[in-house]
């Protein structure tokens, strides 16, 4: 199935490129969660509104992204959360609150999609995780998780 990617899918390609993928993986990881559309004839025009929309969000340069690699990495990141007696939280850390803790403690502000976790974030303790900046470019961040 030929699609438009409207995100950046790590291992497939970046939001304004026209894909193709398994039917599956299209219908039923890819649209739903709006990572990319149908291709269309119409859907061709709006490519470049996707390229344009995400040009202004995004790290332009490898310099650009070594600077705000080096502020990431700088940080202290703490960030609490509701846990049961044995050091189990009540949910899982998500990206988004990886991305908010970051800009609290600090940091530079940064899109939750960018944000990768190695594994669910369900207990107490430090965590690594990575934010990937530029293609090229990913920053280590370990992430402190406390009780609240």
């Amino acid at each position: 199935m030929k699609i438009i990617l409207t995100h950046e899918v790590s291992g497939l390609g970046t939001a304004g490129e026209v894909v193709d993928v398994k039917d599956g993986y299209a219908r039923n990881y890819l649209i739903p969660r709006k990572f990319a559309i149908r291709w269309t004839k119409g859907g061709e025009k709006d490519v470049e509104q996707i390229r344009r929309a995400r040009k202004i969000h995004e790290i332009a340069t490898i310099e650009q992204a070594n600077e705000i690699k080096a502020q990431l990495e700088a940080v202290k990141v703490r960030l609490a959360v509701r846990s049961g007696d044995a050091g189990r939280l009540f949910g899982s850390v998500t990206p988004a609150d990886v991305a908010s803790a970051i800009e609290a403690a600090g940091g530079p502000k940064i899109d939750k999609r960018r944000v990768e976790l190695g594994a669910p974030i369900k207990t107490l303790g430090a965590h690594a995780t990575s934010v990937r900046l530029h293609p090229e470019v990913a920053a280590k961040v370990n992430v402190e998780v406390v009780s609240a």
